[in-house]
């Protein structure tokens, strides 16, 4: 059995996520206890029982998801179950970032500071109520690309997440993004939907992000990570520190590749992947990709025991 470990993005956040793990782990305490420290603020106090719009904020949900799922990992470390369970590990976006910390390419306080970073600098490169994404199903990704091409009129529309065969979210200006939900409807989409977002992810708008993100990723330290990266912007593995750092600032205007990603691990005798933090987007995800792979979501102390049960059982048969 091959396994991968993959870690959720943004959307997936909701008030008290990671709160039953770090009461039950210390270990999962001690990594919000760390990113509270590393902010300079009590973030775990949001993320346990503050104001649902002040946690969606971009600058507030990047790095507490990836606390979130740091903690999911530290849980299982707890139990015995390490990285080396894993062939490989992946992450959605800003779960990219929660990957090389799990994996020990970044230490968790440079991760949580480069994600406060990331977060503002996205938020902050284009004016609210500019740009849009918009989720489109039931078209496929070739369909997408050409369809926001058609739409842009001398404005930004791309393709900016490539997430299953029947998901693709387009970003960019505003009106360019409602003119690519109207042709959506004409090539025969299920559904075209505004996201409620407050900023145009992973576009050519976020090029004053990915300016900051240059920089910022400059002044830390990164390492190869444990196990190989499955990166998002070009659905292969990486193990290299220095294309980790150019490959994060690529990503912030370029697309989210898990369609991709989900297929290559599929394609390289991926028969488990386990979604590590808040949610279980990436699991459906994953399912609608890549139908023989198993998924599990890890993100409570029930879901820790589940998983290990499951470890050492799949360890019994090897």
């Amino acid at each position: 059995m091959s396994r991968a470990f993959v870690f959720p993005g943004q959307g997936a956040q909701s008030i008290g996520m990671g709160k039953a793990l770090a009461a039950a782990y210390p270990a999962a305490k001690a990594v919000f206890d760390e990113v509270d420290d590393a902010l300079g603020e009590p973030l775990s106090d949001l993320i346990w029982s503050g104001d649902p719009d002040v946690l969606t904020l971009t600058k507030n949900a990047q790095p507490a998801l990836m606390a979130t799922s740091l903690a999911g990992m530290r849980a299982l470390e707890a139990e015995g179950v390490t990285m080396t369970a894993a062939d490989y590990v992946a992450g959605h976006s800003l779960g990219e970032y929660s990957a090389l910390a799990a994996s020990g390419a970044i230490s968790l306080s440079d991760t949580a500071r480069l994600l406060r970073t990331r977060g503002s600098a996205m938020q902050e490169a284009v004016p609210v109520g500019v740009g849009a994404m918009a989720a489109l199903l039931g078209l496929d990704f070739d369909t997408v690309v050409s369809l926001a091409a058609e739409a842009a009129h001398g404005q930004v529309c791309q393709a900016a997440n490539d997430n299953d065969p029947g998901q693709v979210v387009v970003s960019g200006d505003k009106a360019a993004v409602e003119r690519a939900i109207e042709l959506a409807k004409t090539k025969g989409a299920k559904r075209a939907i505004l996201l409620p977002v407050s900023a145009p992810f992973h576009c050519a708008l976020m090029a004053p992000a990915a300016d900051i993100m240059a920089q910022a990723l400059a002044e830390v330290a990164i390492v190869s990570p444990a196990l190989p990266l499955i990166a998002n912007v070009l659905a292969e593995p990486v193990a290299d520190p220095d294309e980790i750092r150019q490959l994060l600032v690529a990503q912030v205007t370029g697309v989210v590749r898990w369609r991709e990603t989900v297929s290559w691990l599929g394609a390289h005798g991926v028969t488990d992947i386990w979604e590590i933090g808040a949610g279980k987007a990436l699991s459906g995800m994953v399912r609608r990709i890549e139908r023989s792979i198993a998924c599990r979501a890890v993100s409570t102390p029930e879901d820790v025991a589940s998983a290990v049960q499951n470890f050492e059982n799949s360890w019994a048969e090897e």
